[in-house]
Order: structure tokens, then sequence, then C-alpha cells
């Protein structure tokens, strides 16, 4: 806390879901307040009623009051926890859900900062400027060490791991400037890996990245990059193509040599970049080299974004 700031039982809740987790936290203090009271109510009453030298009857219960008693209350607590579990659940599936089309940005965690990149390539450091009111969505990996993403404003907080990409959607809906931290012990200075996430209206965001130097779409930079690796003259070349084609792979099943399939998603490309001998498609040679150690996740990214565009415009990408 600074030296003007004061002290808040929770931090603000800029979206919906934070709202929900609030609303779920306060209703699980309630029903622990009744529960803890109602004991203490039986604690003392007991206490009082059969203190020693009080005339109240000790004699043996019949059996049956205290079977049926300890069976009654085991079923409804594993039914109240069945119950809160359910609403929680359902509650948090409801409101953080993925919408369809959400805005894609991607983040990188390391030792100790926050790399944000938006699709135009506009690129931040421990800052993430959103629009209001629009789906999000964070594509994240670490490069070194499991680092985690968490903002407090939005009740959300996910594990950024190396080697494997992570995400996590948000529909932020108040304007303001809001805290971002790491949450997982990444090394000596973890407790340095904070940020902030700024919420804009809209038309501020627009205005907000075209003022940024040096933006570049994203998935143009990843065209480029595909043609300078080489890579364009198996996947698109003309006659006996030596690479699966890729246009409209992203999200398809892809057939392996192997037997089986797998969805094409971020992290099949990643693989297939890093590890191509991992899961070769059917009906194609394993002559793909490996990029490891080529290429940095930066550029991972770029390359991942621009298959995930490409709709079999060869011509463009082989300028």
């Amino acid at each position: 806390m600074t030296a003007d700031s004061h002290f808040v039982f929770l931090p603000a809740a800029a979206s919906a879901h934070a709202r929900h987790v609030d609303w779920i936290y306060f209703g699980l203090i309630g029903v622990s307040v009744v529960i803890v009271g109602l004991v203490v109510a039986l604690l003392l009453t007991f206490g009082i009623r059969y203190r020693s030298g009080s005339p109240a009857p000790r004699g043996k219960l019949p059996e049956w009051v205290s079977r049926e008693i300890e069976i009654g209350w085991t079923v409804a607590t594993l039914f109240a926890f069945i119950f809160i579990f359910w609403f929680a659940a359902a509650s948090f599936l409801t409101t953080i859900g993925a919408a369809s089309n959400p805005l894609e940005i991607h983040v990188v965690g390391k030792q100790w900062m926050w790399k944000i990149e938006h699709p135009n390539g506009v690129r931040e450091i421990n800052e993430l400027h959103v629009p209001a009111d629009v789906p999000v969505r964070l594509v994240m990996i670490s490069q070194d060490v499991i680092h985690s993403f968490f903002l407090p404003a939005l009740r959300i907080k996910q594990d950024v791991l190396p080697g494997r990409y992570t995400s996590e959607s948000f529909t932020a809906d108040k304007t303001g400037s809001y805290d971002l931290f790491c949450a997982e012990y990444c090394g000596s200075d973890h407790a340095r890996m904070g940020g902030r996430i700024v919420v804009m209206p809209k038309a501020e965001y627009q205005a907000w990245l075209d003022a940024q130097p040096g933006a570049e779409n994203l998935a143009g930079k990843g065209r480029q990059l595909f043609t300078q690796l080489g890579c364009a003259g198996c996947h698109f070349e003309k006659g006996h193509r030596r690479a699966p084609d890729l246009a409209g792979l992203y999200g398809s099943y892809v057939q392996l040599a192997g037997g089986g399939t797998v969805r094409a998603d971020e992290a099949y490309l990643r693989d297939s970049i890093l590890q191509p001998a991992r899961q070769v498609v059917a009906g194609y040679a394993p002559i793909m080299p490996s990029f490891k150690g080529t290429v940095s996740e930066d550029q991972i990214f770029s390359l991942v974004t621009f298959i995930k565009s490409f709709s079999g415009d060869r011509e463009e990408t082989t300028q």
C-alpha cells in the first residue's frame, strides 16, 4: 500500500465474474457464520444445562436417536457440500467461459517481467491495455520457470508454464488501472514481478493502439518469419508437396502416421515447430527440422498466429 492509499477489504471488482466470486465468497462466509453460531449456541446450552450439579436428566438415550441423528447430519452436510460446489462451479463457468471471436493477446512470462503482445504487434512490458466490454483471451507461456498471471480486480489467476500454452478469458466492464501480479514464487525478485492492467473505453483503446510505435500485424510478422525460415518451400511448394497444407489447418483434426488423430490447436502447432517428429501427419515423411533454439517464444507466437489465420493465399506468403 502507498502512503496515500487506504485499507480496503477486497480489491475493486472490474468484471461480472469478479462480482460473482465476491458474492459466493460472502455467501460462504455467511453460511460459516451460521454454522459456527449454531455450534457455539449448542455448546453453551448443553454446558449450562448439563453443568455439574444441575437437575437435568442424564439417562441413556435410545440407540435409534443416536443413529438417526448421526446419519441425518452426515447426509445433510454431504448434500450442502455438493450444492455449494455445484453452484460455485456453475457460476464460474457461466461468467468466465470464453466468448466467440475474443481479442487474443499473447503473454510471455520471464524472470522477472511480463512481455505482452497485441494482435497488431504492439508490445508492452508489465502492462496490459484492454478495451472494456470486449471478451479477451490471453494465451500464455513461460520462457523459464513457472509463473502465475494474477489479476485481483478480475478475480482470475492462471499458472504460466514453460513449454506449454495456458489460456485465460475475461471481459472487463469497469474502466481504470488495476494491479497485475505474479502469484507463483519464481526467484529472488519474484515480489517485483508485477505491473498493471488498464481497462479503457473501446474508442480510447483503439486510439492507444494506433498511437503505439512499431506496430505491425502479428500474423504478418509470422508470415515474414515463415518465409525467412524456408518453411514455404515445403508447405507451399507447387506440384508435389513435401509437407502438409496449412490452409485452414487450425482447429481441424489431423490424422497421424502412427494412427489416431489430434486437434490442431496452439499446443499442437507449437510442438510441430519445436518437435516435428513427435506427431507426424499421415502420408508425409518426417523430414521437417526442429526449430528449437532457433526461434524465440515471441517468434513462435507470430508463427502460430500466422498459421491460425492462413486461408490458402500462397502467393502472398511466398512473396
